[in-house]
């Protein structure tokens, strides 16, 4: 039992480390910032500053657009990893496969994919212009931006809800059918529920990294609409103001673990696999 727990111990040792370095580290320095200025001594100023008229506008405009990209992820990932869950296997395989393949890209490589596409040079004004069709001014709008989100982290809401689904009792399905339900009873009384861990972990793992993402907006809408991520980044690369920009990134990880612990209430907890990433 001895020689157990030691060799637990040692194997939990690595992990121990990465966690105090790579983890906890980082947010003591987040704090020791966010509460002191230039010359190391404590202040407020840097929390009640971000709540200024300038940058509460950028964390409403980064909340919007994060909660649109997440809605419009779920409408479109929930019928897509119900005809996946509903394939055979081996279609199953070649599916999940194309869903995770932009993936494997660079997601620098992706962005600028998307600006060669949407662009007002890009491929689609190009066929409109050929076909004699008016061009359309797609880059460097909101839509753009959000569009970039939904493209970005749409695999991170099919798979935990397929994962759901796929291992969803198909005699509960059966048994409604048989009880006079018809298919919208059948969604909404049994698909709908038995899904909802995959649905709160999708909508958390497409909401955290939207509210916070930078590079998307600064491509795809060109600078025009500074979210959180775009505030944080230039106070520490080009203001040079750590104090200020760890004050922000300290307010964004309470707002995303408020809104972690809120999603969290939703699920019941007693379905497995909802998270798989």
């Amino acid at each position: 039992m001895n020689k157990k727990g030691l060799f637990g111990k040692l194997a939990a040792a690595p992990h121990i480390l990465w966690a105090v370095l790579f983890i906890v580290g980082p947010l003591i320095f987040v704090l020791y910032y966010a509460f002191t200025d230039r010359s190391g001594a404590f202040t407020l100023k840097n929390l009640t500053s971000a709540f200024s008229a300038q940058y509460l506008s950028v964390f409403i405009r980064s909340v919007v657009y994060s909660l649109i990209a997440t809605l419009l992820c779920l409408v479109i990932a929930y019928p897509v990893a119900y005809s996946i869950a509903q394939a055979s296997p081996k279609t199953q395989k070649i599916l999940i496969m194309l869903i995770m393949l932009p993936m494997w890209m660079n997601f620098l490589i992706r962005v600028y994919s998307l600006m060669s596409i949407i662009g007002n040079a890009g491929i689609i004004n190009s066929m409109l212009k050929s076909m004699g069709l008016p061009e359309l001014s797609m880059i460097n709008t909101p839509g753009a931006v959000i569009f970039g989100m939904v493209y970005s982290y749409l695999p991170y809401m099919v798979l935990p809800i397929y994962t759901v689904m796929s291992k969803m009792d198909t005699r509960l399905i059966e048994a409604a059918r048989d009880l006079g339900c018809n298919s919208g009873q059948v969604l909404s009384k049994v698909i709908l529920p038995l899904s909802v861990s995959g649905i709160v972990s999708g909508v958390t793992m497409v909401f955290v990294p939207s509210i916070s993402t930078f590079y998307i907006s600064q491509k795809l809408g060109g600078g025009n609409f500074d979210l959180i991520g775009d505030t944080i980044e230039r106070q520490f690369l080009l203001s040079n103001n750590y104090n200020f920009g760890a004050a922000i990134s300290l307010e964004l990880m309470i707002l995303i673990l408020f809104c972690m612990t809120f999603m969290n209430r939703f699920s019941d907890g007693n379905e497995s696999g909802g998270m798989i990433v």
